[in-house]
Order: C-alpha cells, then sequence, then structure tokens
C-alpha cells in the first residue's frame, strides 16, 4: 500500500499589508503597498484592494503608482512582522512539531500524526485558520494534500482567506490540469522552451518519457517525469539549516564611485555581523553581489580557510572582490552575503527523524 503523508501549507493572505491595516484602521479597505515609495522603491507586498489593479510583489513603485494613483506606501516594520510570525507558529505547534518554515508568513506541517488526535488535515487546517484568526486578527489560506509540492499549489487556489485540499484519489487529475508554470522548477525559460515542446500543462507533462524530458531538460528532467505523477518524497524539516546569510542595499541614485561604493559595503558589513551574531554562525566564503544600471548581476566571490564573522574581515574581503576588475558602468544595488557556513559541519543539529505515516487516512 502506498505510503501517504497528510501535509498542511499554510500561507498568510498579504502579510505585511495586511499587518499593517490591522495596526491602522484608517488604511483598511485601501490599496496599500509595503515598501518603499522613491523613485527606485520596491514594492514587498500589496494589500488585495491594490492587487486589483495589477499591483504585485517586486514591482516597481514608480509603475505601482502609476497604475493606482490613490496607492498608500507604509514603511516595513519588520520586528511588528515577526512578533506576529512568531504568534503564528505557536498556533502551528499546537497541533504538531514537524513544522518548516519557509518564511515568516508561510510554513508546511506534516499533521499524518498530530497533538490533538484529529483524523482529518482538512479539519485541521480550518481549525489553525480559526486560531491564527483569533490570536492575531489575520487571515491565513491553507492547502492540503499528500505532499509539499501539491499542498504548497492547492493554498493559492481559494485565496485569500480560503483552502483547498486535494485528498489522494484526486492528486493525478488535479496535477493534470496544472498549469505548467505551477510546477517546482519550472521557471520563465523552462516555461518557454516547454510551450515550444507543446507542454501546456500536467497533462502535456506526463504524455513525455521520463527518456524524452531527461533529452530535453537534463536532471531535472526526472524531477519533472516524478511530480505530474504525484511523487514528490521531500519531508517536512523542522530543523532546516541555514546554508547562507547576507544583506544588500538598491541605492536612490546610481553609484560610480568606488569610494562611495566602499561607505555602502561598510554599512552592509556591519548589518551582516549583527545578523551573524544573533544567528550564531560564522561563514567562509563571501560573495559580493553587484548590480549595475543596466540591471546586470554580477557577483564575485573568495573562500578562506577559516570561520568569520568578523565585520573588518568580512569588509576587507568585499574590498578585495570590489577591486577584482573593473566596474563596466554605475552601480544601483551592492550585496554581500556569507555562505560554507559552520552550521554545514558534521556536527550541525540538525535532526531528520523517520517520520511514521499512516497508510490509510481522511482528507
Amino acid at each position: 500500500m502506498e505510503r501517504l503523508r497528510k501535509i498542511i501549507h499554510i500561507d498568510m493572505d498579504a502579510f505585511y499589508a495586511s499587518v499593517e491595516q490591522l495596526d491602522n484602521p484608517d488604511l483598511r479597505g485601501k490599496p496599500v503597498a509595503v515598501g518603499g515609495s522613491s523613485q527606485r522603491g520596491v514594492v514587498s507586498t500589496a494589500s488585495y484592494e491594490a492587487r486589483k489593479y495589477g499591483i504585485r510583489s517586486a514591482m516597481s513603485s514608480v509603475i505601482a503608482k502609476r497604475n493606482c494613483p490613490d496607492l498608500i506606501f507604509v514603511k516595513p516594520r519588520f520586528e511588528r512582522y515577526k512578533e506576529i510570525s512568531q504568534q503564528i507558529r505557536e498556533v502551528f505547534f499546537e497541533y504538531t512539531d514537524l513544522v518548516e518554515p519557509l518564511s515568516l508568513d508561510e510554513a508546511y506541517l506534516d499533521v499524518t500524526e498530530n497533538k490533538k488526535g484529529l483524523p482529518s488535515a482538512t479539519l485541521i487546517a480550518k481549525r489553525i485558520r480559526n486560531r491564527i484568526k483569533e490570536k492575531t486578527g489575520l487571515n491565513a489560506s491553507a492547502g492540503i494534500s499528500i505532499n509539499k509540492f501539491i499542498a504548497k499549489v492547492a493554498s493559492d487556489v481559494n485565496k485569500p482567506n480560503g483552502q483547498k485540499t486535494v485528498p489522494p484519489e484526486e492528486v493525478l487529475e488535479f496535477l493534470e490540469e496544472l498549469d505548467i508554470r505551477k510546477f517546482y522548477g519550472v521557471g520563465k525559460v523552462t516555461a518557454e522552451k516547454m510551450y515550444r515542446l507543446g507542454i501546456f500543462n500536467g497533462k502535456d507533462l506526463k504524455a513525455k518519457t521520463e527518456e524524452y524530458l531527461s533529452e530535453h531538460f537534463g536532471k531535472s528532467g526526472s524531477h519533472f517525469y516524478n511530480v505530474v505523477r504525484g511523487i514528490h518524497n521531500s519531508e517536512v524539516k523542522p530543523h532546516r539549516i541555514r546554508k547562507s546569510l547576507g544583506a544588500e542595499r538598491t541605492f536612490n541614485e546610481n553609484i560610480s564611485s568606488e569610494i562611495f561604493m566602499l561607505e555602502r559595503l561598510e554599512n552592509i558589513a556591519e548589518e551582516i555581523e549583527r545578523r551573524l551574531e544573533k544567528s550564531k554562525v560564522a561563514g567562509k566564503t563571501i560573495t559580493l553581489k553587484i548590480k549595475y544600471s543596466d540591471f546586470t548581476l554580477q557577483t564575485r566571490s573568495k573562500t578562506i580557510n577559516y570561520y568569520i564573522s568578523n565585520k573588518e574581515l568580512i569588509l576587507e574581503i568585499a574590498k578585495d572582490l570590489l577591486y577584482q576588475e573593473k566596474m563596466k558602468d554605475s552601480v544601483r544595488l551592492l550585496g554581500i552575503s556569507l555562505s560554507n557556513l559552520n552550521t554545514d559541519k558534521g556536527d550541525a543539529k540538525e535532526i531528520d527523524k523517520e517520520i511514521s505515516v499512516q497508510l490509510k487516512f481522511r482528507f
């Protein structure tokens, strides 16, 4: 008998914007964008009132304002978002310890076996959403199915403030009807390639052999072959190991002077030192990220043979990377990140428990 899990994906609705509307009643029912309103600003999250005008995350603030002249910009308050996110996670842990946060506003939950002894994952998702509403005043949406991929896709079906269950017997039909752009690993370039091959939805993808997909998409071919058949065995991992840590800054005006760039890098290094100290980690690989005025992106990396977390050392290496080659244009963004962290060592405390699963259950 097939091993099945009950997986829930919880996704808060327009989280940052909803928090702002919660804390400021004057914003309720109005188009709100969290982010910078300057010429170089970017929308982080838009309220559903704003989304009616086509406003979305990562959109230029100038374009957003053009689409919706009445749009209200609010500066992000990440400490407040973290505070509420913690309250939401406390609700998750009332039902299961197998919680894998993806960000402040979404997480996977494995409720195959749960603290309430409830047989229905659909009922658990409903109760969790109600508890979140009671505790924070915010709405959440949920997707429920047999694996993480389908649960995540399903959580978007009945947004906002809704949920969608894809039970085992409906999985294959659900996947066949799914737009190819919804599948893991299918970005813009891959989607265009699939269109040229006549693959527009899951049914088209399923019609291709594994050999055909591997021939055209390399190692991803086997992934596409399996996932469209409902095979996605990634477990909910409650102890995710951080792989990198960084910070970046987008400038109000393009910078062409390396002296000014060094000043910005010093500020970024200070921020990284603070985050490293808070996370109690250090790294060996330093990467400098440069985005030019024409939006082309360049990264330069250096790996040393010892772990560092000190801003002076980070900055020193970032300087070397900056002077590694001449700038080809003025710069709109600089970033520094550390990877190859000490969490990657063999003594890192990552817990991978064998998850017992029920073979028959109700959704």
